[in-house]
């Protein structure tokens, strides 16, 4: 039996009820890493009043897409279709850590310890590297790791934006968005936002942003616009923002726009709150028809895409062969 490989997917996270809000918030605001509240001995305390603050409202927001985040369901979703795709090529387990919830790094790494894995690949499911998603998880589980399973080896795939299967998936999400639509629809990237100093000290995101789109367009043949949601806080952000790209299409005369969610694949709060409520709402206001793809959950070719994101790394890590595994 070749040697269990584990497979830990690296997440958000959200709230999963009401009284899970205001301790995710919490541990959100806490990461020093993506946000600095004050001197450091500080940033806890500020966290904490911050989370209090804010949770009614981002609780009333989860309250209408079911009372929860659906991502840790949908990502153990992924995380199921994944391991039976992987299962022909070897001797995997497949898990998830998140970020601000359950479960936490330290939680997964336990239970894979406990069975034995000592090859771990960390798979993001952010497909374009920033230091304030995928860096921030990565650091977390290795600082686990370093502390409490030191025998452990890591290989990371931190990042896939030209991911043939993705684009092909995300691709046919357009065209059939398209189709819907009818002609005269703008096609509109709403990715989530950065502080534009992350973008100054040299973060990848909108370049990997970019090859995304470039690889997009190279199958559809559409110029689509890049716009950016889910900003907060005092600081320079990067723009346009979504409501802004919304209004000056408006002004320009734009009827239809076709959202494409880019930076997510999974529906959570973003999307089925922030673009179908919030946005639509607006679109509305400003005589828009608005309408968004469906994100990649556990679509076949987007399952099929990390299935080779995992199979390849494994392959030049020399931990597999290529060709599908059989037990001698």
């Amino acid at each position: 039996m070749a040697e269990k490989i584990g497979i830990v997917l690296l997440n958000l996270g959200g709230p999963e009820k009401p009284a899970d809000v205001e301790p995710f918030l919490y541990n959100l605001f806490s990461d020093r890493q993506i946000i600095r509240l004050g001197p450091k001995f500080l940033q806890k305390p500020i966290a904490w009043m911050i989370a209090h603050r804010r949770a009614p409202k981002s609780a009333k927001a989860y309250g209408q897409i079911g009372g929860g985040s659906p991502l840790n369901r949908i990502t153990g979703e992924q995380g199921e279709a994944l391991a039976l795709s992987l299962a022909e090529y070897g001797n995997f387990k497949v898990d998830m850590a998140m970020r601000y919830w359950h479960p936490s790094a330290r939680e997964t790494l336990a239970k894979l310890a406990g069975q034995g894995i000592r090859r771990l690949v960390a798979l993001t499911l952010y497909p374009h590297y920033s230091k304030a998603t995928t860096g921030s998880s990565l650091d977390d589980l290795k600082q686990v790791m370093a502390a409490l399973y030191p025998e452990m080896e890591l290989l990371e795939i931190a990042s896939w934006p030209d991911q043939p299967d993705y684009i092909r998936c995300l691709a046919q999400t357009i065209n059939e968005g398209m189709a819907a639509m009818g002609d005269g629809a703008q096609l509109v990237y709403s990715a989530h936002s950065l502080p534009v100093k992350f973008i100054e000290e040299g973060d990848p995101y909108l370049k990997e942003l970019d090859k995304t789109i470039r690889g997009i367009s190279g199958i559809t043949g559409l110029d689509g616009k890049l716009c950016f949601q889910s900003r907060s806080g005092p600081v320079e952000w990067l723009a346009p923002s979504t409501p802004e790209m919304l209004e000056t299409l408006a002004g320009e005369g734009c009827k239809k726009v076709l959202m494409v969610p880019i930076s997510f694949v999974s529906d959570h709060v973003e999307t089925l709150y922030e673009i179908d409520i919030q946005y639509g709402e607006l679109a509305g206001d400003l005589g828009l028809e608005l309408r968004r793809t469906e994100s990649m959950n556990v679509k076949p070719d987007f399952i099929a895409g990390l299935t080779n994101l995992v199979v390849e790394a494994c392959r030049e890590k020399g931990w597999i062969y290529r060709q599908p595994h059989i037990d001698s």
